[in-house]
């Protein structure tokens, strides 16, 4: 199920509802994939494929509800487009507080559903791009040794050179050696820039701990 292209995902058991949101949404430009079950989309689910997801809340087995709980379960955050016979508030709000994009009741509106289609695919693209930026400064954070990322963390937490090399029992010249390797590795030019870096990554000021 993997596809470079931003595909919307209908997930529906009535074939009479998925044949028609079909033929909307591909006269509409959007590529789409079809799944009788919230089952069958689990079980071809692949997480690198671009779109959103339009779920029918209401079908035998697995729910709409119960397929956004295990997306979740596996990390997932592919947009979600609930659609529902019955409009029930608590319902609604219960996926949109999950992270559904929106939650429309059927017969769903074209421009509705469209609409929600574009925001969901704005979502994706997004988060995509935000996991690319991170797992690029990752790679940078790697590069660092364990002192460098130790003092890094005393860096961003404001402490000068002096009082990093008395905390760490080296001298001040190693420390400022550590700071220029250490901003060099992340391609970083300025402590502000340094600051921001570190806190895009998790790493806690005063530590070497990094919660990524």
């Amino acid at each position: 199920m993997n596809d470079s292209i931003a595909t919307v995902f209908i997930v529906d058991d009535d074939p009479s509802v998925v044949k028609a949101l079909a033929r909307l949404l591909r006269s509409a430009g959007f590529n789409t994939a079809t799944f009788a079950s919230a089952e069958a989309f689990l079980a071809l689910y692949d997480k690198d494929a671009p779109g959103c997801l339009v779920l029918d809340v209401a079908m035998p087995g697995m729910n709409g509800l119960e397929l956004q709980q295990a997306l979740i379960a596996l990390g997932s955050e592919l947009p979600i487009i609930f659609l529902t016979g019955n409009g029930d508030i608590p319902m609604s709000v219960r996926a949109i507080k999950q992270g559904a994009v929106d939650f429309l009741t059927k017969p769903v509106h074209d421009i509705d559903l469209i609409a929600a289609i574009h925001e969901g695919f704005k979502r994706d693209e997004i988060t995509r791009q935000a996991r690319i930026t991170l797992n690029g400064l990752q790679q940078r954070l790697a590069l660092l040794t364990p002192r460098e990322l130790e003092v890094m963390g005393h860096v961003v937490s404001g402490k000068k050179n002096k009082q990093i090399a008395d905390i760490l029992g080296t001298a001040e010249k190693t420390i400022k050696i550590h700071r220029a390797h250490l901003l060099m590795k992340l391609q970083v030019k300025s402590l502000p820039e340094l600051v921001k870096l570190a806190e895009q990554l998790g790493v806690v000021a005063g530590t070497n701990n990094l919660f990524i």
